[in-house]
């Protein structure tokens, strides 16, 4: 049984849910923001189950179970990117997303079902880059940052000055970019349109919170984007003799060694699958025999 409750921290008029564990995961950090006309609230997390803020509508920056977990206790409009929208509307979508093996399907959904309370929304509501809520005297603009899934997106909170970067969470993990609708150069172009960013606040959604100033956010930032620059580096060092696919998921690149779960072998297969793309683009890697990959 995952534990409750939530700290409330504020920044202007920026409410931040921290969730149990700083945020960590199966956690997370929601967002709480009120205007003289309308409240919202972003991401309702874990933390947030029986102890939910009320509010006017509910923004979700992807569809991941640990930024929905929440959703169940509200009947309020949901609104999503329309790359997320579907796996938003149904969960059966959202389970197909994450791309694990047949055999592991119905456990994963009864997780998702169980311990995120995780429902289909049909009544979602998709919207677009640049989409605006207006509060009241303060505005919830949506920042498009795909890569980690299609429909991945921020928000910048005016006149606050609080940029909310959900996933580009700036932890030591590095970007995700696993699940069959991930990207690792959309990734890295989203982290390019946050450091482009200026503002006095960029919260996360996991253990980092809140980060103050654009200096120091940016620092992190390219510490985050660095970690992709490393798993490149290591599969060139592991591209010493040939080898294939699986054995560079074996290998790894993502996890660590103890982690383990229907997830990890696929992942790190179609994270490894990308990199050797883009590998092969640049004529560092070349592939020696059909299925087999070296450093060139």
């Amino acid at each position: 049984m995952h534990s409750r409750g939530h700290t409330a921290v504020k920044y202007g008029e920026v409410t931040v849910l921290v969730g149990a564990r700083q945020g960590a995961y199966p956690y997370g950090n929601s967002l709480l923001v009120r205007g003289t006309s309308a409240s919202l609230l972003i991401d309702p997390s874990l933390s947030l189950v029986g102890d939910a803020p009320a509010v006017d509508a509910i923004l979700v920056s992807h569809a991941h179970e640990d930024h929905i977990a929440g959703l169940a206790g509200y009947d309020v409009p949901v609104h999503t990117h329309v790359g997320d929208l579907d796996a938003v509307r149904s969960r059966e979508v959202m389970v197909a997303g994450f791309g694990i093996p047949s055999d592991a399907v119905e456990a994963f959904d009864k997780r998702l079902r169980d311990e995120f309370h995780v429902e289909s929304c049909p009544d979602a509501l998709g919207f677009e880059d640049g989409a605006t809520f207006d509060l009241g005297g303060r505005t919830v603009t949506v920042v498009h940052l795909p890569g980690h899934t299609a429909g991945h997106s921020g928000f910048l909170i005016e006149p606050d000055g609080f940029l909310f970067t959900a996933d580009i969470d700036l932890t030591s993990f590095g970007p995700f970019y696993g699940d069959l609708g991930s990207d690792v150069e959309a990734f890295e172009a989203s982290i390019r349109r946050c450091r482009e960013i200026d503002a006095r606040w960029y919260g996360t959604s996991h253990q980092k919170g809140v980060i103050e100033g654009a200096a120091d956010f940016r620092h992190r930032l390219d510490a985050f984007a660095g970690v992709v620059e490393r798993r490149e580096a290591a599969l060139l060092s592991f591209l010493g003799e040939p080898r294939t696919v699986e054995e560079i998921a074996e290998h790894r690149l993502v996890y660590r060694p103890h982690v383990e779960g229907p997830h990890v072998r696929p992942v790190e297969r179609r994270t490894a699958v990308q990199h050797l793309d883009r590998l092969i683009g640049q004529g560092l890697v070349e592939k020696v025999e059909p299925g087999r990959f070296r450093a060139a």
